[in-house]
C-alpha cells in the first residue's frame, strides 16, 4: 500500500473510534433522561412507558 492509502486507513479508524463515542455517549444520555422520567413521571401524573 502507499503511504496515502495507509494515512487514509488511519483517519478511517480514527473517525470510526469518534463516530463510536458519540453513540455510546447518546444511549447513555437516553439512559439517563429515560430513568428521570420513570422516577419523576408518576409525582407529575404522566403516564409510565410500557
Amino acid at each position: 500500500m502507499s503511504w496515502i492509502a495507509i494515512l487514509i486507513v488511519i483517519i478511517g479508524l480514527y473517525l470510526a473510534f469518534k463516530a463510536v463515542g458519540l453513540v455510546i455517549r447518546l444511549l447513555i444520555w437516553a439512559v439517563i433522561l429515560g430513568a428521570i422520567y420513570w422516577l419523576i413521571a408518576p409525582h407529575l401524573g404522566l403516564p409510565l412507558p410500557g
